[in-house]
């Protein structure tokens, strides 16, 4: 139960560092984001960007939670905890973006952590089966 409690309290503090990390890269990358981003005046390939930094961001969150504890409903915990943070956030700037915006990453947030846990599960369990001697 702790390894449980553990893996979601780092899964959510880890998202939170995983997003800051590749934010700070959307600064770097993409020209005219710095200017954008106080005024959330986001041309369509900033919030294309937004929402697949926030994507890989979930889906290595899940891989990191499954790392940490087998229990399936962890990386779940996980992403409806972050739903539920986000939602505010996303009605008290609903004017500033498409339905559309919202829509996608709220929608997806917990799903998309649960297949990064999913996927990390399947790649662990991988080469494990890959070196198994069937004798022939």
């Amino acid at each position: 139960m702790w390894r449980t409690i553990a893996g979601i309290v780092v899964g959510l503090v880890a998202w939170v560092v995983i997003v800051t990390i590749l934010n700070w890269g959307l600064r770097l990358w993409l020209p005219g984001y710095v200017q954008a981003e106080p005024l959330m005046s986001f041309t369509l390939g900033m919030k294309i960007a937004r929402l697949s930094i926030g994507a890989l961001t979930s889906l290595l969150t899940g891989a990191l939670v499954r790392a940490m504890t087998p229990a399936n409903m962890a990386p779940w915990i996980v992403g409806l905890v972050l739903l539920a943070l986000f939602v505010p956030d996303h009605i008290h700037v609903w004017n500033k973006f498409p339905i559309w915006y919202h829509l996608t990453f709220l929608i997806t947030l917990a799903p998309l952590v649960a297949l990064g846990a999913r996927l990390a599960s399947r790649a662990k369990a991988r080469p494990a089966a890959i070196g198994v001697d069937t004798g022939h």
